[in-house]
């Protein structure tokens, strides 16, 4: 009985693979960067606007808070650019894996029992609630794919450069070989 549960095991289907690596990847794609999209329009424009309406202690909030929202994004961002390359054949799955070493997926928020939380604009606690919650799904379909969160810890002795690392990504993402 214990190795016939064994064998089953080993058919599992992977729905987050299956997702990731078919034309299904394509509107989670779309929605990751469209996000990204409603994030930057917003942060440079009615973000700017509503930011200066704030008190001292809300305004540094909301600094803080677009600072994370825009790691989480960009993250996020690295992390579906990666599945394309790799869904298009332009990256191996082995390729993927590797660079999606550098892709951190745990990009917290402050608690909206924060001080100052309440008075944050409503677009743009939607962008961040909107945000926490894409970045979940890809953390879920990342883990069910490639295993054990191995990206929520940078390897000993590997100087952490987010920006570097983002950089590196999209250079990936994008190369042509």
């Amino acid at each position: 009985m214990n190795d016939s549960s064994s064998r089953g095991s080993a058919k599992t289907i992977k729905l987050a693979e299956r997702r990731v690596f078919s034309q299904s990847f394509k509107p989670l794609y779309q929605e990751g960067m469209g996000l990204v999209e409603q994030a930057a329009e917003y942060l440079d424009g009615k973000g700017r606007v509503e930011a200066k309406k704030l008190s001292r202690l809300a305004a540094t909030l909301y600094a803080a808070e677009s600072m994370r929202l825009t790691t989480r994004l960009m993250q996020v961002a690295s992390w579906l650019l990666l599945q394309r390359a790799a869904n298009s054949g332009e990256m191996t799955r082995d390729q993927v894996a590797s660079e999606k070493s550098k892709v951190r997926l745990d990009t917290a928020s402050a608690n909206n029992d924060a001080a100052g939380w309440v008075e944050l604009p409503k677009d743009f606690l939607d962008l961040v609630d909107r945000s926490l919650r894409l970045q979940a799904l890809v953390r879920r379909m990342d883990e069910e794919i490639y295993g054990s969160a191995v990206a929520d810890v940078p390897p000993s002795g590997r100087r952490v450069n987010p920006v570097s690392d983002q950089i590196t990504l999209l250079n990936t993402a994008f190369a042509r070989g």
